[in-house]
Order: C-alpha cells, then sequence, then structure tokens
C-alpha cells in the first residue's frame, strides 16, 4: 500500500495547528525532490527507494540475528578479539560459539558496505541540501557507532555473564542507535519515492507530539533491553514475586516496569494518532498513521505472549524485530505529516477574526485556567479523593494527598484543554462555549496545545516520582480515552458517544487507589463501574437542558436523536443501574458498613425520585434539577464511602 502523498491542491487552506486542511506545499526556494525533472530521473529514485528497501530488511535480519546471539550466549565465541575472530574464552562450546559469532560479525559488517553505497547513489540521484542525503549521512554515521558499540561489548568482556551495570548502559545505548540507523535508512527508502521532501521547520505542535512519540518508543526500547539482559542472566519462574524481594537481582526487579510502560507508551501512540490526523488531515498521513497503531497493537499482543511463554530465544527475536518495525511506523507518519513546505498558521474562527485579541497579563492567566475547565474537574477530585482514603482505611497523609490533587487536576486540565482545541469549530456555535479561550484566540492555538502536553507530562511525572507507575499510566489512559475515544471518534459519530467516553470519567477513583496501594483490588473497579453507569444520568440531564445549542453544532445527543422521552426512559434505566451497582460494595465486601449502606440507600431514593419526575414530565427545568442534583449525588456516595471505610477498618 502507497503512503505517497499526491499532489497538492493550491485552493486547500494552510492552517497545521487548527484541525483544518493542512496545504502541503514545495517552494521554489527548497531544493527540488530530484536533480532533474524528467522520467529518467524519476526511475533513479525508484531504483534507490528500492534498493534501500532491501538494506533495510537486511538490517532487520541482522537485528534478529543479533539477538540470537545475545540470548543463546554466543557473544564470547571470539574471545576479546575484535575484528578479528582468533580466540575463544568457553572451550566447551567449542567451533560453535566461535562459527555463531563469527557470522555476526561478517553480517554486521557488511551493512557497512551496502549503506555506504546507498550514500553514494543518494548523492548522484539528489542534489546539494537535500533532506535525503542528510539521511544517508546520518546512516553512515550511525553504522559506524553500531561497529563502535560491538567492539566495545568485546572489548570490555560485557557478554555472555557480565552483570554490570556498564553492560546495561552500553545494551540500552545499542537499542538506541540501532533506532537511528534504521530510521535514517528508512528515511531514504520512503522519501525517495515522495512528491515533496520532508521539512522539520515550521511544524507546529505536530513536531513536538511526534518528538513525544520518539522518546516514548527509545525509552520503551531501553526498558525491553534491560528486561531482556535480565531475564538472560536471571531467569525466574515468578517475574513479580521476584521483584517484590529487595535481595533479587536489580535487573529482575525492573522487569514489571517494561509492560507498564509499553502500556504508558501505547496510550501515547493512541494519542499521537488521533491528534496528528486532526491536525494533519491527509489520506496519507491517516494510512501511515492505521500501520502505526495496527503494528503496536501486534507488538503489544507479542509481548504478553512473550511473557506467558517466558521469552523463549524465538518470541525474543520477533518482538526486538517488531520493535524497530513501531519505530520505523513512526518515522514514516513523521515523514507523511512534515512532507512539503508547512507554514504556521494560527487562524481565529471568521466571525471573530476583527474583534478579539490574545489575552495579557492577569487575564491571559485566567484563560489557561479556563482551558482546564476546573468546575468540571473538581467532581472528578472528590471521588480520586474519596478513593484513597477508602482504600487506605485512613487519611494517607497530605502529601499523597497533595500529589493525587495536583496531578488529577493536571492530567483531567490536559484532557479538558486538548478538547477544546479539537472542538472549537463546534464551540463557536454553542451560547455556553462560545467564549472558550481557544474559540476567541485568547490562547493561540500552538500554546493551547504544547499548554495540554506540559500538563500531561508533568501529572505522569508527578505520579511516577511520588506515587507509582500504576497511577501515572491510569491518570494518562483517562486522558487519552477522553481525548481520543470520546472527543475524536464518538463524540460527532452517535448518541452512544458519553455511554462508552463516561469511562473517561470513571478513572479518577481507580488512580486515587492505586496511588496508595499500587494495585487494584474488585472494590476499585467496582468504584469505576458506578461512575460508568451514573455518567449518562448527569449528562444526558445535560443533554435536555442544552439540544439546541447540540443541535446548531451537529453533535448527535441522545435527546436529538432518539427525542426527549426516549432520553428520560434511558435516564431512569441507568438510575437504577446506578441504584444497584452503588448497593453492591455492602453485599460483596464485608470491610463495607451501614454508614456507607444508609447513605446510598437514602442517595439513591432521591436520585430516582428524580428520574421518575424527569420521565412523567420532560423539561428543562426537572432535567436541571436532576442534573445538579446527581452532581451532589456522586460526591456524597463517595464520602460516605470513604468515612465508613476509615470506620470499618
Amino acid at each position: 500500500m502507497s503512503l505517497a502523498r499526491p499532489a497538492p491542491k493550491s485552493d486547500e487552506p494552510s492552517d497545521p495547528d487548527s484541525g483544518g486542511p493542512a496545504r502541503f506545499e514545495y517552494k521554489a526556494s527548497d531544493p527540488p525532490p530530484i536533480a532533474s525533472g524528467d522520467s529518467l530521473a524519476f526511475g533513479k529514485a525508484d531504483r534507490l527507494a528500492k534498493y534501500a528497501w532491501l538494506v533495510l530488511l537486511y538490517n532487520l535480519a541482522a537485528v534478529a540475528w543479533g539477538v540470537f546471539v545475545r540470548a543463546g550466549r554466543f557473544g564470547d565465541g571470539c574471545g576479546s578479539h575484535w575484528p578479528l575472530c582468533d580466540g575463544n574464552s568457553e572451550p566447551l562450546k567449542g567451533d560453535i560459539a566461535r562459527t555463531v559469532e563469527m557470522s555476526h560479525r561478517v553480517s554486521t559488517g557488511l551493512v557497512g558496505p551496502l549503506v555506504l553505497a546507498m550514500l553514494v547513489w543518494t548523492f548522484r540521484v539528489f542534489p546539494k541540501g537535500h533532506f535525503l542525503r542528510k539521511a544517508s549521512v546520518a546512516a553512515m554515521g550511525f553504522t559506524l557507532l553500531e561497529g563502535l558499540v560491538g567492539a566495545a561489548l568485546v572489548k570490555f568482556g560485557w557478554v555472555v555473564n557480565d552483570d554490570s551495570p556498564h553492560r546495561a548502559a552500553v545494551m540500552s545505548f545499542h537499542v538506541v542507535s540501532t533506532f537511528l540507523l534504521l530510521g535514517s535508512i528508512a528515511a531514504v527508502a520512503f522519501g525517495a519515492r515522495m512528491p515533496n521532501p520532508p521539512r522539520l521547520k515550521g511544524q507546529g505542535t505536530v513536531g513536538w507530539i511526534l518528538g513525544g512519540g520518539a522518546a516514548g518508543l527509545i525509552l520503551l526500547g531501553v526498558s525491553g533491553a534491560i528486561s531482556a539482559l535480565g531475564h538472560q542472566l536471571n531467569p525466574v519462574d515468578n517475574v513479580l514475586q521476584a521483584a517484590m524481594d529487595p535481595m533479587t537481582f536489580w535487573m529482575v526487579r525492573l522487569q514489571p516496569f517494561h509492560p507498564l510502560i509499553a502500556t504508558a507508551v501505547g496510550l501515547y501512540i493512541l494519542l499521537t494518532a488521533g491528534l496528528v490526523t486532526h491536525l494533519r488531515p491527509d489520506p496519507a498521513v491517516r494510512r501511515a498513521v492505521n500501520w502505526m497503531i495496527g503494528l503496536y497493537g501486534l507488538q503489544f499482543g507479542l509481548g504478553l505472549l512473550n511473557i506467558w511463554l517466558k521469552a523463549p530465544i524465538a518470541m525474543q527475536m520477533i518482538h526486538l524485530v517488531m520493535a524497530d518495525l513501531n519505530w520505523l511506523t513512526l518515522v514514516v507518519v513523521a515523514m507523511v505529516a512534515f512532507a512539503g513546505g508547512i507554514e504556521k498558521v494560527e487562524k481565529r474562527p471568521a466571525p471573530l477574526e476583527a474583534q478579539l485579541e490574545r489575552a495579557k497579563g492577569k487575564d491571559l492567566v485566567k484563560a489557561y485556567v479556563a482551558l482546564t475547565k476546573p468546575r468540571v474537574i473538581s467532581l472528578l477530585l472528590v471521588t480520586s479523593q474519596a478513593a484513597m482514603i477508602a482504600a487506605k482505611g485512613e487519611w494517607p497523609g497530605l502529601w499523597p494527598f497533595m500529589v493525587v490533587l495536583v496531578g488529577g487536576y493536571m492530567a483531567a486540565g490536559s484532557a479538558n484543554a486538548i478538547n477544546m482545541v479539537v472542538d472549537r469549530d463546534i464551540d463557536l456555535t454553542m451560547k455556553r462555549t462560545a467564549t472558550r479561550p481557544t474559540v476567541t484566540q485568547a490562547i493561540p492555538t500552538t500554546h493551547a496545545l504544547l499548554f495540554s502536553f506540559a500538563l500531561a507530562v508533568g501529572s505522569f511525572a508527578l505520579f511516577l516520582g511520588f506515587a507509582n507507575l500504576l497511577a501515572a499510566t491510569l491518570a494518562f489512559s483517562g486522558l487519552v480515552f477522553y481525548v481520543v475515544i470520546y472527543t475524536l471518534l464518538l463524540k460527532r459519530r452517535t448518541w452512544h458517544n458519553i455511554v462508552i467516553g463516561g469511562a473517561a470519567g470513571a478513572v479518577p477513583p481507580l488512580v486515587g487507589w492505586a496511588a496508595v496501594t499500587n494495585e487494584l483490588p474488585p472494590l476499585a473497579w467496582l468504584l469505576f463501574g458506578i461512575i460508568f453507569v451514573w455518567t449518562p444520568v448527569h449528562f444526558w440531564a445535560l443533554a435536555i437542558m442544552i439540544k439546541d445549542e447540540y443541535k446548531a453544532a451537529g453533535v448527535p445527543m441522545l435527546p436529538l436523536v432518539k427525542g426527549d422521552r426516549n432520553t428520560a426512559v434511558q435516564i431512569f434505566v441507568y438510575a437504577a443501574l446506578t441504584c444497584v451497582a452503588t448497593m453492591a460494595p455492602f453485599f460483596a465486601f464485608a470491610n463495607v458498613g451501614w454508614l456507607y449502606a444508609i447513605s446510598a440507600g437514602l442517595l439513591n431514593a432521591v436520585l430516582i425520585a428524580y428520574s421518575l419526575k424527569l420521565y412523567r414530565q420532560v423539561d428543562r427545568p426537572r432535567a436541571s434539577a436532576l442534573f445538579h442534583y446527581s452532581m451532589l449525588y456522586l460526591a456524597l456516595l463517595f464520602v460516605a464511602l470513604a468515612v465508613d471505610r476509615t470506620v470499618v477498618m
């Protein structure tokens, strides 16, 4: 399948960070794609592309064979001799170890001439200053660097049974340098057929987003290298149990972090996919992004299989090659998204173009605060803090309380800020959202996105540094689900948007619970379920109140699609489900007492009463009463659970 971009249209608007179509221009001042515009020159570029793809495939095969050499403990087949192989430190392995190690050296040694030929070929086809010339030079440099890394491992004896931190550091660096080498070759292979070369400057927020994805994949690759090395040096039957023992080998203790990091990076890849396709609405970008998501999902599944099978050598080979392919798909996404001369253009919505100016001073601070939707976040924070107390059965302490408070606010605020950027076109049409800072451009689109990413990174770092990786990953998962699943995929397509999207708002109790216990027992998941079934009651009541605004914006909320009467019926059904879910903790868990049960029963009686009133007569006052009570209901319910658990435990 070709991901090459079709020829640009001159009448497409250019606004890379607004979510509208971007113009991929080719400037006369830029180096032309190839040295000559005739068919012969294009034929040369096509042949170069085919050759570069072969070089890339050869390198992937060399990577797989390198895994076999390491995992099979053949790394000392030539002793400390390099580059020649006239020694063997383990005579028992005899000629087998020497043959395997030497085959690895020969196969990787051939990479140099292959890349050198690609370098010369690229310089002959493309003119001075062209992007692909730089990529081929980089490939040559990283090839030489890989040779030095291999030499260091052999000369310093960091092979087979060496368990020093130095070996782990060099192996980690080896993964990074391999990524960069493969990425450089892929840039030549893919870029030789592109009509316009990618440009690294003037990419707006997309450049930062993809840069974050690159950093995440590099971190994941490093954690994978350490995890694989720990498994080779000290295999254990139960990694989780061994990791809890402080006397266990340090690399083994780090192994459980790799799947958690993979989960967090996968969430970021999903967020990247959603935002890049929104900010660069181009078919070629979408196809590349689909490949990126698909291969990462496949890799994640292979990783779980690898854990279940206890990492046999064949699975390790496949897993590492797939990790390289994940990296390459990100490189291709970046190249397609960066193709052409994209200018950073900030545009205000036309009706406000000549009326509003960007905020300054105190107004700017207020605008950034408004970007996070503090009133919406307050209820989420109540559920997370109450879950902390319920998990501990006592006051968790001021410091954990503040970490969850601040970290949770930053994660939710980041999601809300991105939501405002994505929805600023429909926000303009609704009275209650028409003055949002992204609509008025009191805060430029690029600044809003950078602010949201700063909040997301800050939240993750705060949870990671002062709570645990599980809490950090959960908070980030709520952010990604809200932005990608609800805002980008569901909100404008189906009335089920809030039913499915409500899962994002149900994550805070999991975050609070995990932050103080580093685990998620059934009761924590039941709290998630309570908020999940409560959300339609709360949000559909609001939808009835402002259905005309949703109609003007073209958002298919339930009252518009099915009517008010059907919405009232659905609200009553979900209210009943909420009552059942809220009573389950009392009947299912011995450490949930009567204080909670009585409180939940009273709160549920009022909820059902409000829902029945709305069912009997659907109007705005009754919808408003249910909407406002639903917020008080959830807050009091979680407070009751927290107080009850402190008494019972």
